[in-house]
């Protein structure tokens, strides 16, 4: 995969998954980021996760690909040349003992192929992107389903965030956020991204 620079990643960015887990839905968009080490891109291969730091959650989400420099008032269809869908994969035990130490997240979203993603896709404008459902198919069931348009910040809100606080610019991704529905993976589970009804990207999981 070409080079990557940033990938930063919207949390609690859908209401029923801010509820579903506890959470108080944010003002402002939730963003945290995780290591390049942490992307892989699902081509139909055993992806290996870690086994024996408790439960690892899926969270399927839309990602972003930034095409070039942010500069004030630049909107998503300025910025964002391809699309993918994505997997924010998250040890969620070992988040919730950092959440309640008021401890960063880094060690329960950044492990080593924690960040899934399938091949990119040409970027058809947000409006278009609202029309189209995506999903999450684990072992053929249909576990997570979202669309953009239920997203409590939308694109051009999230870009803008990402660019004043921490900068934006060529190669950056953004994760833009998990549907309700997140849950557990185990060892051999065959995971699904679907786009509509097209697949965009598929693994097995492997736990070691």
């Amino acid at each position: 995969m070409e080079s990557i620079r940033n990938i930063y990643c919207v949390g609690r960015n859908y209401r029923l998954h801010a509820e579903e887990l506890g959470n108080e839905v944010p003002e402002s968009p939730l963003v945290f980021s995780k290591p390049t080490h942490a992307l892989v891109v699902a081509r139909g291969q055993e992806i290996v996760l870690p086994r024996g730091r408790g439960e690892i959650h899926y969270e399927a989400e839309f990602v972003i690909h930034i095409d070039k420099p942010y500069e004030e008032g630049m909107r998503a269809e300025d910025l964002v040349d391809r699309m993918a869908l994505g997997i924010d994969f998250t040890l969620r035990d070992v988040q919730s003992r950092l959440k309640e130490k008021g401890h960063p997240w880094l060690l329960a979203k950044g492990f080593p192929n924690s960040a899934i993603v399938t091949e990119f896709q040409r970027f058809p404008g947000t409006d278009v992107c609202k029309k189209t459902d995506f999903s999450l198919l684990k072992n053929g069931e249909c576990v997570q389903r979202g669309n953009i348009s239920e997203m409590l910040f939308d694109l051009d809100t999230m870009i803008g965030f990402c660019a004043v606080h921490f900068g934006l610019g060529a190669g950056d991704l953004i994760f833009t956020g998990t549907p309700a529905g997140v849950g557990s993976i185990a060892d051999g589970d065959h995971l699904q991204l679907l786009w509509g009804q097209q697949v965009l990207g598929e693994c097995k999981i492997k736990l070691a």
